[in-house]
């Protein structure tokens, strides 16, 4: 039974002050979490490792594929946010998020979702890249995970991290290049490392009454299936990049690779573990100095070695 105390909530911003109802581009702009967008970023790219000379258009086409990606996990939080908004309200943070607080009134939101949805149509069948089934597989996944696989554990995680599996064979598509099993197995296991640290952070700081999924891990589990996707990240990665870079330049790449992506490893459980983060690994990935100065040698390193076999 609605109550009277829940009416002013979904009613829209009728029933806000008017000086919050002039904060509502800002709270449409939160609603679909501008920083999450490095996500696709930082995924979709890896398609243009593969490719030693750069077709008409690469890049056009890459980013589009990071456009397409965008917008649909735009629209994901959207109605995200829609269907956990009585639950959201119980949360001792997500209760602030626009939806979840009344600021952005479900017919807003229905109808902000809505014009997402007809701009991602409009970018997939006009864009220039006839193949973009990985979105539509990405948002029937994350339509099924939002009802009701989230709340079942392994399930949860598991689906999450194929988003980000989703992106790369999207980004090679649109790329041209051929899909490296061995990258998609790195890209998942990375990101089964960063959604299984968030979930350990999350048990570690907020117990698991928010997340019903929860309930079916513990920190020392957690622990095991994090360490266990770390190894399986750092190896395949190395094995991607001895099939992806020539010879006599192979050995070269993956001795080069191998302490900076041991060290990159190594600093994120560090700070999962030791210092109590794990939460936003989009921000650790971005704003740890350590992180990002070893991502740039090791992009130099890469990088020197892509210019030697183009020119040699």
């Amino acid at each position: 039974m609605t109550t009277s105390a829940d009416r002013p909530l979904d009613t829209g911003l009728a029933a806000l002050p008017p000086s919050r109802s002039r904060s509502l581009p800002r709270d449409l702009t939160t609603l679909v979490r501008p920083g999450q967008f490095p996500k696709n970023l930082l995924v979709v790219p890896l398609a243009l490792l593969d490719t030693q000379t750069a077709p008409p258009g690469l890049l056009g086409r890459t980013a589009w594929a990071v456009l397409l990606f965008t917008l649909a996990s735009c629209l994901v939080y959207v109605w995200n946010d829609l269907y956990d908004r009585h639950r959201d309200r119980a949360h001792p943070t997500k209760r602030d998020r626009p939806i979840a607080s009344g600021r952005v009134g479900v017919p807003t939101a229905t109808a902000f979702g809505t014009v997402l949805a007809l701009l991602l149509a409009g970018a997939a069948l006009f864009g220039p890249v006839g193949q973009w089934w990985p979105v539509v597989v990405y948002l029937v996944l994350n339509f099924v995970y939002s009802r009701g696989l989230k709340h079942v554990p392994l399930l949860d995680v598991f689906v999450v991290a194929s988003g980000f599996g989703l992106r790369v064979v999207q980004g090679h598509l649109a790329a041209g290049t051929e899909i490296r099993s061995w990258l998609l197995v790195s890209v998942f296991s990375l990101c089964l490392v960063f959604v299984l640290g968030k979930r350990r952070h999350e048990m570690a700081t907020g117990g698991v009454a928010h997340r019903p999924a929860l309930r079916g891990y513990s920190v020392p589990y957690l622990d095991h299936l994090i360490g266990l996707c770390a190894c399986v990240t750092v190896v395949a990665f190395l094995i991607n990049l001895q099939q992806s870079v020539g010879t006599p330049y192979a050995n070269l790449a993956v001795l080069g690779s191998t302490p900076f992506a041991l060290f990159a490893m190594a600093r994120y459980l560090q700070l999962l573990h030791v210092h109590g983060k794990g939460g936003e690994p989009t921000r650790i990935l971005l704003r740890d100095r350590a992180m990002v100065v070893t991502t740039l040698l090791w992009a130099l390193l890469l990088g020197g070695t892509l210019l030697a076999i183009h020119y040699r």
